[in-house]
């Protein structure tokens, strides 16, 4: 009886470890495009049942106090750290649609699909498009632990 009470804590146990390796909330590093370097952290939420995404730290120091000086309507000159710029994504099947992402550097806000990626639970696949997705592009972001 010992050993089975043991066996079914150990399976629980694993099994709300890797839920919660699954889930897209947390801390994430973002990566740019251009240079390949650590840019940012984003961290994500969960709030009244729809994600959103704040940065939350800001990695080069010489962009620390940068504005969103393309953004439009309230966010426009607002800092960037601290701005947030994932909206109203909701659960569709294992990944996350129907929000918007805005790229700061561009002031633009564009259509967004959040997915854990499948080979590494990790890695966060982020992609923004006008349109259609299948005309967009992909971010591959990395969790902080």
């Amino acid at each position: 009886m010992k050993k089975q009470l043991t066996a079914i804590i150990m399976v629980l146990f694993v099994g709300i470890c890797s839920m919660q390796a699954q889930s897209v909330v947390g801390k994430w590093k973002t990566i740019d495009d251009a240079t390949k370097k650590a840019k940012s952290i984003v961290e994500i939420t969960e709030v009244n049942g729809k994600l959103q995404g704040k940065i939350i730290e800001i990695l080069n120091p010489e962009r620390k106090n940068a504005t969103c000086d393309k953004c439009s309507g309230s966010e426009k000159g607002k800092k960037i750290e601290g701005l947030v710029i994932i909206k109203d994504m909701k659960k569709d099947g294992d990944s996350y649609s129907g929000g918007t992402i805005t790229d700061p550097e561009k002031g633009k806000a564009y259509s967004c699909i959040i997915k854990i990626n499948e080979k590494n639970k990790d890695v966060l696949d982020v992609r923004g498009y006008v349109g259609i997705s299948f005309a967009g592009r992909t971010q591959t972001w990395t969790r902080v632990k």
